[in-house]
């Protein structure tokens, strides 16, 4: 019998590797030290030979193993632009989110779940539930899982409605004092300064003031200075 997914991670463990990564994730769960390299090529391999239902239940028996790099790989499952019907991924997703306590397992899967968002913008309606929510992380996902609509380079009129919809839930959130929150009204800020400048400039002129210092650095990083004619 050939080894379960799980076991196939486990073998590229790395002892060193894990305690140093337990240490800085500080989340309390089991660590393997398997790099990211690894789990994206099993995870491209595992989605090659799995119908969607396979990859959705697969999915979530790694996530429920409660291992660092087994949740990763359980999002990469679903880090793919392409998947019909998607309705088990979004679920299992949206699931996922209230149970995220680090960085790293909650980027991957917010990576996945901005896939599923540009699928069915209609989702929106569920990832704006999440701004009001008691946990730190779920709030922080609202602004990661909506990143795309900080890179749309020639957005149509509906999607700047999307825009200005995500950016009323980043003025909610200035005044919030928790750096990964703030951290995360930064990075959306600065990545739209790359599309849409004069954006950014007039809502760090509205809320700047309430933003932590870093945050305004961080959504100001791309921003040209702007000087006055003589």
């Amino acid at each position: 019998m050939p080894p379960s997914p799980l076991d196939q991670i486990i073998a590229h463990a790395d002892p060193e590797k894990a305690a140093q990564m337990a240490a800085y994730h500080k989340a309390e769960r089991r660590y393997l030290g398997v790099a990211n390299p690894v789990l994206d090529d099993l995870a491209r391999d595992w989605r090659a030979g799995l119908d969607i239902a396979d990859r959705v239940a697969l999915a979530r028996d790694l996530w429920d193993s409660d291992i660092h790099e087994a949740r990763i790989a359980a999002a990469k499952l679903f880090t793919q632009a392409r998947i019909r019907p998607d309705d088990g991924v979004w679920d299992a997703i949206v699931e996922w989110v209230p149970q995220f306590d680090a960085w790293a397992i909650a980027d991957h899967v917010c990576m996945a779940g901005q896939r599923r968002l540009k699928a069915d913008r209609d989702r929106l309606d569920t990832v704006e539930s999440w701004t009001v929510s008691d946990h730190m992380w779920t709030r922080r996902a609202a602004l990661v899982i909506t990143l795309p609509w900080t890179k749309l380079r020639n957005p149509k009129p509906e999607d700047i409605a999307r825009r200005e919809r995500i950016l009323g839930w980043a003025a909610g959130y200035v005044a919030d004092r928790d750096w990964f929150i703030q951290k995360a009204v930064g990075w959306w800020l600065r990545d739209l300064s790359r599309h849409d400048p004069d954006r950014v400039r007039t809502f760090l002129a509205q809320h700047g003031g309430q933003m932590k210092a870093f945050a305004r650095k961080e959504a100001a990083r791309h921003l040209a200075p702007i000087i006055d004619p003589e």
